[in-house]
């Protein structure tokens, strides 16, 4: 199978084009610039050059290949709700051009409400109290609706591996910070995880089975905020401290 990845010089996209070289497949990888090439020609993908903001770049990315795996997502944070409407474009645009050809779209467990039980059957949220991060996957439902082979890959929160720069790395950096590891409350609230190793694999099951749908890669349902702080706090030689609400906000922004 030829597939195309987008965000392959990522956390989780770079995972995931070793996981599917290793299992015999051909990848083409974006790129936007001469060194990501380089790394992504390394590590064994042919290379498309091309910007998550040039619909004209993607479509002919995917022009010759069987399926697409769409990890690229822009992660300045100042411009967070532009970012998320510039990739409901470029998967609307994908969606567009790919003939009945499978693709699988990252989102996050987050962008669901919290404080119920969620499932694989739990649908995007909608309207106007929807997190940003919603608009990939209801890009995704709408390109469903018109018959399209998508399927969404919702990432837990913490995606571990040597090399994190996600959530449990922010947490440790605050901690630095402000000399102590800190949880709000009593610290009950839960966080799935996943390894980075094998959240790439899901991504390759998905486009080789093709069975269409919403998945949840995780390895961990949940595990407490209050564990989660006490190991960063051990690790750091840190005092572990209990924040009531109001302060937690304005220890962790």
């Amino acid at each position: 199978m030829h597939v195309f990845v987008t965000g392959a010089t990522g956390f989780v996209g770079s995972a995931t084009v070793r996981e599917l070289i290793a299992a015999g497949h051909q990848v083409t990888s974006m790129a936007r610039n001469a060194a990501k090439a380089d790394s992504l020609s390394r590590a064994g993908a042919k290379v498309h050059m091309g910007d998550l903001e040039d619909i004209n770049s993607l479509r002919a990315g995917m022009a010759q290949v069987d399926a697409v795996i769409h990890t690229a997502f822009n992660h300045d944070f100042s411009k967070f709700v532009q970012n998320c409407e510039n990739d409901r474009r470029a998967i609307s645009a994908m969606g567009e051009a790919l003939e009945g050809r499978p693709m699988v779209v990252t989102s996050g467990l987050g962008v669901l409400p919290g404080g119920v039980p969620i499932s694989e059957e739990t649908p995007a949220p909608r309207g106007d109290t929807a997190e940003p991060r919603a608009a990939s996957e209801q890009a995704c439902e709408a390109l469903m609706e018109k018959g399209a082979s998508i399927s969404v890959m919702r990432l837990p929160p913490s995606v571990q591996d040597a090399g994190d720069h996600g959530f449990v790395a922010i947490l440790i950096g605050i901690a630095r910070d402000k000399g102590m590891a800190a949880y709000g409350g009593e610290g009950e609230n839960l966080w799935p995880a996943v390894h980075r190793r094998d959240a790439a694999r899901a991504f390759r099951f998905a486009v080789e089975r093709g069975e269409l749908g919403r998945y949840h890669p995780v390895g961990d349902t949940g595990i407490t905020m209050c564990t989660i702080t006490e190991t960063i706090g051990r690790g750091l030689k840190l005092p572990i401290t209990s924040l009531p609400p109001e302060e937690a906000e304005a220890h962790f922004g």
